[in-house]
């Protein structure tokens, strides 16, 4: 499923992060940028330690940001690496939507052409699957509606057919109130 912003795309996929050709995937991150489990886990596992090394010497970053770094191993050339909000610790959406924009920031600012997210703090973070969905992919269209970018293909990468599930109908919603772009 997918849709057109601006002569770009906004596509869902099921499957796994860590195994797409892109220019760059996102990382659900913690602020200390320690690959622990989780998606950064499977980074981690499948890229190889330069990614962990890059993170530490960047040395952490702080919620509703994002920093990038090599791809080590991956098949994208590099990791973004967005720190998103746990549940719970107060202006969740904000920070959320800031992670979002600002890993599509570093994607500009690095001339890519391609990315692709996960569902940001709805693992261990424990941020519900539903309103993750309706903020990243506000957040993504409006990027794409307002900002100059180099990027021509936005991502969202979903591991269960639930999440999936969850996400399509949240664009087809997005797409039937917006009407065709």
């Amino acid at each position: 499923m997918q849709q057109t912003v601006n002569g770009k795309t906004i596509g869902l996929i099921q499957g796994d992060l860590t195994e797409l050709a892109v220019d760059a995937i996102v990382n659900a991150a913690n602020a200390h940028l320690v690959l622990g489990g989780g998606v950064a886990g499977a980074i981690r596992m499948k890229g190889g330690p330069s990614i962990q090394e890059e993170c530490d010497r960047i040395g952490g970053s702080t919620v509703g940001q994002a920093v990038i770094t090599c791809g080590g191993n991956l098949k994208a050339r590099h990791v973004i690496h967005a720190v998103g909000p746990r549940y719970g610790e107060g202006d969740e959406d904000r920070k959320l939507e800031n992670a979002t924009l600002n890993s599509l920031r570093r994607a500009t600012e690095n001339s890519l052409e391609s990315i692709a997210f996960p569902a940001i703090s709805t693992g261990i973070f424990g941020f519900p699957i539903e309103r993750c969905a309706l903020i990243m992919l506000a957040s993504i269209r409006s990027f794409l509606e307002k900002e100059k970018t180099s990027l021509k293909q936005v991502l969202l990468c979903l591991w269960t057919k639930r999440d999936f599930d969850i996400f399509a109908q949240a664009l087809q919603s997005q797409m039937s109130e917006s009407g065709p772009t």
